[in-house]
Formats: C-alpha cells, structure tokens, sequence
C-alpha cells in the first residue's frame, strides 16, 4: 500500500562505494533507487583520500542533488542515506550521512536500524561529557567510537558495537577505508557488490543491478566487513545468534526486483498471496491488489483461484509527497488523489481486494469505501501477513501499540470498521513457509515480533519512549 498514506515506513536505506572515480554520481544512482525506503531527507559523504566532505538536506534525492552538486562532490568513494523521519526525528541535523571531524581525522556514518538501548547509553555517555548534536541513535555509535581506545578504526568499531542492542546496519568511511556491519540477528538487509575493481554496498540488491554492480554475497550477522586498498577483509565482531530478517522486508518494504538471502521479492510475495488463497474460501469475480506493494500477491493470489486479476485500484504517480490538508474533507481527498478505484472494472463484481498489512485501519476503510462508491457489489479484504498486534523496536515507526488496530479489535470487529463484507488474514505458519528461510535450528530466520510477540533480543526500558530512529 502507498506508505504516506498508511503510514507504515522502514527507516532508512544506505549505499556505498568505494574505489571508483564516478563515485558520487554512482552514489546518487544508488541513492535514487532506495528512494522507497526514505523519503524525508538524503545525504552524501565523499572521500578523495585525504578529507571528507559532504551534501545533505531534507526532501527527496532529485530535490537534494543536482549536477553541479554531484560533480562538485569529487572522490573515489562515497557513503549515502535516505531516511524517514519519525515523531520529533525532522531537521537537517539529523539528515545522514553524520559526519565528524577531529584532530586525527574524520568519519562519517550512515545507519539502517534502531538501536533499542540507545537511550541508556546516552546517559552514561553525557554522563562522561558527551555532548550530542543531533536526536539520531546513530550519533550514540559515533561517541562510543571515539570512546573506545587508541587503536585502529576496525577495533574501535568492534568494542563500541560489542555495547549495541538492536537492529543496525552500519556504513562507516573514513579518508582511507570503509567499514561495514551488521547486527547479530542480521535483521536489516545489507549486501556487497562489485562494479569493476570497486566494492559497493546496498540495503537491497535492486541498487546493484542500477548503478550496473555484480551481487557479491549478504552482509552476515555479527560480520564487521573492512574495504580499503588492500581489497576486503571480514571478521565476527559478534557470535551471529537467532538470524531474525525483518518479515516486512519481503511483505512490504523492499523493492520486488530486489533479492534478500537469495529470495526474490515478487517471488516471495507471490507465494504469499498463493498461500493466501489456500487459507480462505471466498467466491468472487475479481482480484485486485493496492499499488504498489500487494501487486505481486494479488497476482499469486489471482493464479492460486483462478479468479482473474483485474488492476481495480490506480496509484497517480504524480501527486506530490505532500498535500495541502487543512480539513478531513480535504484529508480524505487527498487519498482519492493518489489512488483511485477503476469503475469499468469493479462496478457490479465481488471484488477481492489484496493488501499486505492494515496497520492503523483507516486508509483500509476508505479504500472499501471508495471501491463500493465505485459500484462493486461486495469488497472481501485480504491481507497477505498476519495481523499487526506488537510494536517494533527495530526501525519501523510502530513502537506503540496504541497505534496498532488489531491489538484492539478482532478480526470481525475490524472487518465491521474498515466497512468491509469479509477480512481474512494470512496465517503465521503461512508467512513463514510462503517466504521460503531455510530452517536452521528450529529457527525460521525471519523476525515475526510485530505478529507474535517473539522479540528475537532482550527489549529494554529504552523501547517504550524510543528515541528517533536512525
């Protein structure tokens, strides 16, 4: 479903390169193609070998970069980020790439994640003198970096990630080298890449096949990953426990040309939709899917029935991120202008309509309404996960279950609120062999916490006044 509609965002996505001379229009290509994941502000950090400098602001990539800007930033490697704000998270000093610089040199970072004991630890950093420049978790990394001894970056990095809980992916450059890690649950995508000689890095794999990378391998859990112009080296900072890769990431986040653990997005979210459709029983003339992200489950769903995919609902991809919304009537106009039901198709048809998560019901609600006020007889509503009952701590802004409607409702409830005439929900066990882990140890390796409850990590009193993610 549209994110800025529903209101279900990922944090941040990050990108790399290192050792190529097109680095920074290589960067802006990366940035562009992550742009799903974060929409509110984007940031370059460029290295030419001896200093780092580096262009952020709010707003979207094309409306942050120019050519003059990016053939401005010159280097042979660069770091960038596209994030989304969360509730006191705005401003530009929370825009990444941070970037730091000392008498002995420079970094800068770039995160992916949300560290659940960030709060803590930065009491006991100001405690000791620390003075923070942003609201970001991400700045904690920096202070406890730059606490950490005198020895090389790699070993500094090692023992400040040792005092970290939570989900993170790091990118972190300084003028020489650049350093990669992942949280021992691996549950933030992150993978390596090489465009010739140089390495690149990516959130997701679609970042690869745009700026022309050859996929290397996944990022692994715990693995602190060293590239510098002696090629890459990789060590465990952490013994990889529990693989936990965030479900949302293959329900709904991720791009679907984008590969995670060698799964397909569309191929994943087409099982999802298939298994979807062994657990319901509901005769109807149409399927159809919200745009974007349930497109690849309504067409499983669709072949699974044999009930005909039909493209009911149309996104305007032309609306702007923002809109103008000084009254409800207005507000709700403004769903209607970015997506609208296709009369010719659902008028006078039982119309099953797939989306892959209701997170706080009402964009659900208006789009039943919407698809009744365009003449289809009935509206069945299927979602191609489980319900959304837990909070995430881990870089999704639904850290309070207040905000989550079927932690309140039943199912049937909630079918009566959205207006819909059923609503059936993928199973658990549906989820988890629709996506496809292999099993390791009893595990499924994916994180299911915003379903089940199961947190794969210790949750700490920082998680229930959160501050801002990434």
């Amino acid at each position: 479903m549209l994110a800025e509609l529903r209101g279900l965002n990922e944090e941040c996505g990050v990108f790399g390169v290192f050792g190529h001379e097109n680095a920074s229009q290589i960067t802006y290509y990366g940035l562009q193609s992550l742009q799903h994941r974060g929409q509110e502000g984007a940031g370059v950090v460029m290295s030419d070998g001896e200093h780092l400098r580096g262009h952020k602001g709010e707003g979207l990539v094309t409306e942050i970069f120019n050519q003059d800007i990016v053939n401005g930033l010159t280097g042979s490697s660069a770091i960038g980020h596209v994030r989304y704000k969360t509730a006191g998270g705005g401003g530009y000093e929370n825009v990444q790439p941070l970037l730091f610089h000392f008498q002995t040199g420079s970094f800068a970072l770039a995160h992916n994640g949300n560290l659940i004991n960030a709060t803590s630890l930065k009491s006991e950093l100001e405690a000791q003198g620390s003075i923070f420049q942003t609201t970001s978790d991400t700045e904690v990394l920096a202070h406890l970096i730059r606490r950490s001894g005198l020895g090389s970056m790699k070993d500094r990095m090692k023992t400040a990630l040792s005092m970290l809980k939570g989900a993170y992916a790091f990118l972190v450059m300084t003028e020489k080298e650049m350093h990669v890690a992942l949280d021992p649950q691996g549950m933030r995508p992150l993978s390596i890449g090489k465009l010739g000689d140089a390495y690149v890095v990516a959130s997701e794999t679609c970042a690869f096949d745009i700026v022309g990378a050859e996929f290397v391998r996944d990022v692994q859990p715990g693995e602190l990953i060293t590239i510098n112009e002696d090629g890459l080296q990789s060590e465990q900072f952490a013994v990889a426990t529990n693989s936990a890769i965030c479900t949302m990431e293959y329900v709904y986040f991720s791009r679907p040309d984008s590969d995670i653990h060698n799964i397909n997005i569309h191929s994943a979210r087409k099982r999802l939709g298939k298994m979807l459709a062994k657990e319901v029983n509901i005769e109807a003339d149409v399927v159809t899917g919200v745009p974007d992200s349930s497109i690849s489950a309504a067409i499983g769903f669709a072949e699974a029935t044999g009930i005909p995919y039909e493209m009911g609902l149309i996104k305007n991809r032309y609306v702007g991120r923002t809109f103008i919304q000084p009254s409800q009537s207005l507000r709700e106009q403004g769903v209607k202008m970015k997506l609208s039901p296709v009369r010719g198709v659902v008028e006078g048809k039982r119309v099953i309509m797939v989306d892959d998560s209701i997170v706080r019901g009402t964009t659900s609600k208006r789009i039943v309404t919407m698809l009744k006020d365009a003449g289809a007889k009935e509206v069945h509503v299927c979602i191609s996960s489980p319900p959304i009952k837990h909070p995430c701590f881990y870089g999704i802004d639904t850290s309070k279950s207040e905000e989550l409607i079927a932690a309140h409702y039943s199912i049937e409830e909630l079918r009566d609120l959205i207006g819909a005439d059923s609503l059936t929900y993928l199973s658990p066990e549906g989820t988890i062999a629709a996506i496809g882990h292999e099993q390791k140890n009893g595990e499924c390796g994916q994180c299911m916490a915003c379903f089940t409850g199961n947190y794969p990590t210790e949750i700490y009193p920082d998680t229930k006044h959160p501050i801002t993610k990434c």
